[in-house]
């Protein structure tokens, strides 16, 4: 069915919720990118650019209606949280600490709460108070137009985009097609490309190898020095760290494909991380993402 990624997300909800969210009709169902949890508050799934809620008379609206929305009560907050950990807190404690879990399927699993903190770092969010649920969209083919514009002496490229326009999903996609005939390194510093879980790729990357969970500056500089790639693919290039390494590997004669934040040139070029970036020389082309809410601007 259309919409199977989404009944595979809500199998990690409390058995209340996956009861309600069970029965969303399949048009709503095949289109929602978020379900959003918050203690005390009403049930909700993004949907593109609208938001969805649930009544208590088992409807579906747009709108808060008072006294007549689905409330996610704290148990059902928690019961989730223990769903999504497999009832295993501590081995997820490092997923855990930057904000996210990634589950079976692809999925990503924002967690919101309490900070405990230590020497200055996150050691444990505790109280989750909101988790949002952000459904995996493996697309294959969707980088077949960018893949026809690479260069054949493989020039990197560097793809733009607002939050949520894709940027990840081509990505992905475009690593895949490239490493049926390139050696391909993936740095997946948040799971979202290979989403590996329990050693196992949950999306098709093909033939790339796979670096799970590193800091990104490092892992970039161990796929250099051990795996001999032709081209290193990595998500949200955002700190000099990041930059010093990709200018590494370029230096070393490696192609990059990353991703930024930015919805147009305008933007891009007004933040300094994405100057110093494009100064070392790595990317020949730079693709924008445009989205709807692009277009309304």
């Amino acid at each position: 069915m259309k919409n199977k990624r989404f009944k595979n997300a809500i199998k990690c909800l409390s058995a209340d919720l996956y009861h309600i969210l069970s029965n969303t009709p399949e048009k709503i169902a095949d289109s929602v990118q978020e379900i959003i949890l918050r203690a005390e508050r009403p049930l909700c799934v993004q949907s593109n650019s609208k938001r969805f809620y649930y009544t208590k008379n088992h409807c579906i609206t747009d709108a808060i209606l008072t006294d007549q929305m689905v409330v996610t009560s704290k148990r059902s907050v928690f019961d989730t949280f223990q769903n999504i950990c497999n009832y295993s807190v501590y081995t997820r404690q490092n997923e855990i600490n930057n904000g996210y879990i990634t589950i079976k399927g692809g999925h990503r699993a924002g967690i919101c709460g309490t900070a405990v903190v230590s020497d200055g770092k996150i050691v444990n969010i505790k109280d989750i108070t909101s988790i949002n649920i952000r459904i995996a969209r493996e697309i294959i083919g969707c980088s077949d137009e960018l893949h026809s514009m690479l260069s054949s002496e493989n020039k990197g490229v560097l793809v733009c985009g607002a939050p949520c326009s894709g940027k990840t999903t081509i990505l992905r996609d475009l690593a895949r097609k490239l490493s049926y005939e390139n050696k391909v390194s993936i740095i997946d510093e948040r799971n979202e490309l290979a989403s590996t879980v329990n050693g196992e790729f949950q999306n098709d990357i093909g033939l790339c190898d796979v670096f799970d969970g590193y800091i990104k500056s490092d892992a970039i500089t161990q796929a250099v020095r051990s795996m001999s790639p032709d081209i290193i693919v990595c998500d949200e290039i955002s700190n000099y760290d990041d930059v010093k390494a990709v200018e590494l590997g370029v230096n070393s004669g490696v192609c990059f494909i990353a991703t930024m934040h930015a919805d147009n040139i305008t933007t891009l070029l007004h933040r300094d991380i994405a100057k110093r970036l494009l100064s070392t020389n790595a990317f020949e082309k730079i693709v924008f993402l445009i989205t709807e809410k692009t277009l309304e601007k």
